[in-house]
């Protein structure tokens, strides 16, 4: 196959079908802060945002004005003033950040208005919403602090959000809530990202960071559970702090109802796009489980493993393990538990002696199927191949083909397993080898 330029384009093309389908129809909440406006990148972001569009994904832009509230400010010789990391809003600092926020509409909505020839907006004809979506109240006094016109979300009008996305348009949503006494307040759009995104139940929430370096994260997978991303607030990790207010507006997002969020770097050229069209990403991608209790297995587990592999082993669908082999395997296993009751599990066995592992036993038990726990259970062994260096998962099954081929497997033969693993099969079951690189 050709190295060229044309050849690579279509390589990558027919790599990004999937998310293309994966995501039309789709409603992304996009969070940017003001430093957006204020750079090169904010035009090919504008054109990024309108080829999503155009293949079909719902999008609300909320889009912050931190500095050119300030530079407003301090072009009046104002300083700009916080109690507990809330901005004061006096009268005079709440002119500015109308101002500002009405020079950051006019102007984002001049740019995704163009629709020059030969440039990526020709034929977009994009129309973009907004309104007085966000209802708001005051955040009063705290600590002895009057806040003035500094206001919290207090409600979303999802209805009518969802009415503008139906009808095709874009959404752009700011800085500034109305409350029902007819008052402008200065809201948090971390605030507003988090209500609007939970109140429409947002498919995915999508933030661009300032900091040029993401949380690490062990190994080639840019992903964080729920859980995970909470322990790295309540551990105090040296995040930063934008980073550290993104990854809590992020768990915030999730903790309402959203699937997944993303935290991508601003400055990255393309960097949603990366992020949403290919494999590995170009940020850092926090998921919501379908459930928190996956864990190590325990030996106090171990019969309800029994009572959950057995039904599976009578009807051929999994080998048989005795009691005893269980115990002895119990550090190669993962469970789900609900209430203390085992109703998922699944084992990893590694070889090193090729760089690869085997995943075994995976069974979810009847009346728990189709919740994503199995798909659980592979991404989080998955994450423990890539953290002990091991780069190739392999599975033997006589049933389960096609659920593996669909999950990035592809059809192997007996002379791709580890020469050990090789002699231990039985056969005589006639199991097919699926194996993913990983």
């Amino acid at each position: 196959m050709s190295d060229s330029p044309a050849s690579d384009f279509v390589s990558s093309f027919r790599a990004s079908a999937p998310y293309v389908h994966a995501h039309r129809g789709r409603t992304f909440v996009v969070l940017v802060g003001g430093e957006l406006l204020q750079g090169p990148g904010l035009v090919p972001f504008v054109h990024d945002l309108a080829l999503l569009h155009g293949l079909g994904v719902r999008i609300v832009l909320v889009v912050g004005a931190r500095p050119q509230i300030d530079a407003r400010l301090a072009e009046r010789g104002l300083e700009p003033r916080y109690a507990e990391g809330l901005r004061i809003t006096d009268p005079a600092a709440m002119a500015c950040v109308k101002e500002a926020a009405g020079v950051a509409r006019v102007e984002l909505e001049a740019l995704f208005s163009m629709g020059l020839p030969d440039s990526p907006m020709e034929g977009a004809r994009l129309r973009v919403a907004s309104g007085n979506f966000v209802t708001a109240r005051p955040v009063g006094v705290k600590a002895g602090v009057d806040h003035l016109y500094t206001g919290s979300v207090r409600r979303v009008d999802a209805a009518a959000i969802a009415g503008r996305l139906d009808a095709g348009e874009l959404v752009l949503a700011g800085p500034v809530g109305y409350s029902l006494t007819g008052e402008a307040f200065n809201v948090s759009t971390h605030d507003v990202a988090v209500a609007i995104a939970s109140a429409l139940r947002a498919d995915k929430f999508v933030s661009l960071v300032e900091a040029k370096r993401l949380p690490s994260v062990t190994g080639r997978f840019r992903e964080l559970s729920l859980l995970e991303a909470r322990a790295r607030l309540e551990r105090g990790s040296k995040l930063g702090a934008d980073v550290r207010n993104q990854l809590e507006t992020a768990v915030s997002c999730l903790s309402g109802g959203v699937a997944r969020a993303h935290l991508v770097p601003r400055r990255l050229d393309g960097g949603i796009l990366r992020e949403l069209f290919t494999r590995d990403g170009a940020g850092l991608m926090i998921t919501r489980e379908s459930f928190e209790d996956l864990r190590p297995a325990r030996l106090d587990d171990v019969l309800g493993m029994l009572s959950l592999i057995e039904p599976l082993a009578a009807q051929g669908l999994l080998l048989r393990r005795p009691r005893e082999l269980l115990e002895m395997d119990i550090d190669r296993f993962t469970v789900a538990t609900r209430d203390g009751l085992v109703v998922a599990c699944a084992a990893l066995y590694p070889h090193a002696e090729d760089g690869s592992a085997e995943i075994a036993c995976l069974a979810v038990r009847e009346g728990y199927q189709g919740d994503g726990r199995a798909d659980a259970l592979l991404g989080y062994l998955e994450r423990q191949c890539v953290d002990a260096k091991l780069d190739r998962l392999f599975a033997l099954t006589t049933e389960a083909q096609h659920w593996f081929l669909e999950r990035g497997f592809r059809p192997g033969r007996l002379e791709d397993l580890p020469v050990s693993r090789r002699k231990s099969t039985d056969r005589r079951r006639r199991s097919k080898v699926l194996v993913k690189a990983l």
